[in-house]
């Protein structure tokens, strides 16, 4: 297994011969604005420029996209990826929003599992922020609430957990104990809104992981990059530090991970 970390949460995972993009946002740095319903909104997004040029992150066998969030997938992505690409989605909304956006092999993910060559692909339920509070805020500006996660499993890979746009919520928790994965990726900015609510993971819920799964290889990405983060990898190496964790990875953009 070989994880890259791109930008954002955009990764590229190699995982039984296969390599899977996840998530691609790919605009320019500061070519769009913060979200104006959330902290930092005069901050341009993305913060930083990718690491490398657009060819070679979508040089890949499939697309998984978690949800379409602007800061998870943009016209970037849609304008440079073969629309004959394998790609994977949360729901029959999100495979009709990629049709409609040309792609002409697109296949909902189960909790059930399914299955890509060799690998077998679960989803897995998140929490996108406090499902009473944020939902209703999503639902104002006409922006779907839900996300979805991604457990990676193949008889000669270690497994892997890619928890999504989620707080630390018994979803996860349930995920973490039916799936026992060896690696997990969890996005870690701490991305907040305006009434103070996070929509992803912060130090706090790291921790909860953490305790929850003390043998697992823990990465940290969805750092840097957009303008409502509110925790840093600066933070969470400090906070690695403090605390003596062993088993926390906070890759760069660009860094590559093998396993």
């Amino acid at each position: 297994m070989k994880i890259t970390q791109v930008r954002n949460a955009t990764i590229i995972i190699e995982f039984n011969n296969s390599k899977f993009l996840i998530d691609p946002w790919l605009m320019p740095k500061d070519y769009m604005e913060g979200f104006d319903t959330a902290v930092n909104s005069q901050i341009r997004q993305p913060r930083v420029d990718l690491p490398f040029e657009i060819e070679k992150i979508i040089d890949v066998d499939a697309l998984i996209v978690t949800h379409i969030h602007p800061d998870h997938w943009d016209d970037f992505a849609k304008d440079a990826l073969d629309k004959n690409i394998k790609v994977f989605v949360q729901s029959e909304a999100d495979k009709k929003y990629m049709s409609l956006n040309g792609f002409k092999d697109v296949e909902i993910l189960s909790e059930k599992g399914n299955i890509y060559k060799n690998t077998k692909l679960y989803k897995t339920k998140t929490q996108h922020g406090k499902k009473e509070v944020v939902k209703p805020l999503c639902d104002s500006i006409g922006m779907p609430y839900e996300a979805m996660g991604v457990v990676f499993k193949a008889e000669e890979e270690k497994s892997l957990y890619l928890a999504g746009d989620t707080i630390w919520c018994k979803e996860v928790e349930e995920a973490l104990q039916e799936y026992k994965p060896d690696i997990i990726i969890l996005n870690a900015c701490a991305a907040t809104v305006l009434n103070g609510e996070r929509l992803i993971m912060n130090i706090e819920d790291v921790k909860n992981v953490i305790k929850e799964a003390p043998n697992s290889t823990i990465i940290a990405s969805h750092m840097d990059t957009v303008s409502h983060l509110t925790i840093t990898r600066k933070d969470l190496k400090e906070f690695r530090e403090k605390e003596s964790v062993k088993n926390l990875l906070i890759p760069d953009d660009g860094e590559v991970l093998n396993f």
